[in-house]
């Protein structure tokens, strides 16, 4: 009795929990149905089960296969008097490579070890052989079109007038009847440090430190360490200088455009706060620029720019200011609006002017909260710097956009990725330390 009489009592104090409308009851089942709803109405809209289908899904191995690697392709020709390999221009291997992976054999042929595990081919003018974990393919080259007379492995494939032999992650070889190509892949970034052109290029690393240390000089009246730290920084592949210039244009653009943006917005934020200026037409209008000074995104105001002053970092800290006097504007603002009044009211109790009073009762309150959101957006422009420079607002994004369009140089974007992803996070750990001595936590 006394159960029931307690649970009727609970009843009677809560009937809003225990006498719930159906529309309550069943909203979050309710939800649940609109979110798949929507996702299947998103998978039709998009036509997503076709782009799932018919996405070169094999590219994204091949691409990111070669952030991390580079090839190496000899091109040999069958039809003059002797057979030579051909290198493309501007190969890896300098203007006379002469790797020990290409063997010249006593018949005039040559044999190219694709891999370290067996996987070779060795031809003439009148055949080639290709060994593949043990198992060998003849191809006669005596004819116009190849010709392969034992079954073909799964690893080798005849389109057209051209054999093509897929020798794994390492390589693969092209023949046809007057020609023999070879790609040969290798991990890690060519000629990252000295590029073809130095000096040091092809030395160990113990033959270089040697002639910093003692050798003799290579280039008369510059010593080799300063010789070196130049061939470094003018690497005519990486380009280290040019880029660690951008990367710095791009810290400088979003470190100005967030000063200037905060210096702007600040003030103004006194006269958008409800609480601060009683006056309504000036509330709502400068709201209302803020509104339109951050709806109109970055890279849209970076266009505008680098038409009106033209590409360059000018641009992009330009349209960084802008982006921010909106947002930090606004942040501001409705940090002022929430602040207790009681201690503003406190202030004004003693005589103090108004300026006292802002700077006594409201200061305070708000500080914190604007430097930390001011960090905040500081380390997010960092990001957004990169891109907007791939429109010609300067800074490395520039450099990365023309990368990528090359389609061929994926070992440099990963580089200047990486560089970003470096700036970001030491950046990140900065505005934290700070946000967390601001608001009084050690750790």
């Amino acid at each position: 009795m006394t159960t029931d009489t307690s649970s009727l009592s609970i009843e009677q104090r809560f009937p809003e929990v225990f006498h719930q409308s159906s529309l309550k009851r069943f909203a979050p089942l309710l939800l649940l149905l609109g979110v798949i709803g929507y996702l299947v109405y998103a998978a039709w809209f998009f036509d997503l089960p076709k782009i799932m289908r018919e996405g070169h899904w094999e590219r994204t191995g091949l691409y990111l296969s070669q952030w991390i690697s580079y090839d190496i392709q000899p091109d040999f020709t069958l039809t003059g008097s002797t057979i030579k390999p051909r290198f493309p221009k501007y190969s890896p291997l300098g203007d006379d490579p002469h790797p020990d992976w290409v063997i010249q054999n006593a018949d005039g042929g040559y044999t190219i070890l694709v891999d370290g595990r067996g996987r070779t081919v060795t031809f003439n003018k009148t055949q080639a052989v290709m060994t593949n974990n043990g198992e060998q393919v003849t191809v006669a080259l005596s004819a116009n079109v190849p010709a392969i007379a034992t079954p073909l492995p799964a690893w080798v494939q005849i389109k057209s007038d051209q054999v093509i032999a897929d020798m794994g992650y390492w390589g693969n070889v092209r023949i046809t009847s007057d020609r023999v190509k070879v790609s040969k892949k290798f991990l890690g970034w060519a000629n990252f440090v000295f590029d073809t052109d130095s000096p040091f290029f092809g030395k160990s690393p113990v033959e270089v430190v040697k002639l910093i240390v003692a050798g003799p000089e290579l280039k008369p009246g510059v010593s080799n360490l300063a010789l070196a730290g130049d061939n470094i920084w003018n690497n005519s592949e990486w380009q280290h200088g040019d880029v660690w210039t951008k990367l710095a244009q791009t810290i400088v653009m979003a470190f100005l455009g967030t000063i200037c943006g905060a210096a702007i917005a600040f003030p103004l934020a006194f006269l958008a706060a409800r609480n601060i200026t009683h006056n309504g037409y000036l509330n709502q209008g400068l709201k209302r620029f803020f509104d339109f000074m951050r709806s109109v995104d970055m890279l849209i105001w970076a266009l505008f720019f680098t038409r009106a002053f033209g590409p360059g970092p000018l641009s992009g800290s330009a349209a960084i200011f802008l982006t921010e006097t909106g947002t930090l504007g606004k942040i501001y603002s409705e940090g002022l609006e929430n602040i207790d009044d009681k201690q503003r009211e406190g202030i004004q109790s003693t005589g103090a002017s108004s300026v006292q009073v802002q700077r006594y009762g409201v200061m305070p309150q708000v500080v914190p909260v604007m430097i930390s959101q001011t960090l905040y957006q500081w380390e997010s422009n960092t990001r957004g710097a990169t891109i907007i420079g791939a429109v010609g607002a300067g800074g490395i994004g520039l450099k990365l956009w023309e990368a990528m369009r090359t389609n061929s140089n994926w070992a440099n974007v990963f580089y200047m990725v990486l560089l970003v992803l470096a700036v970001v996070f030491i950046f990140d750990s900065i505005s934290n330390a700070l946000r967390s001595r601001l608001i009084g936590r050690t750790r």
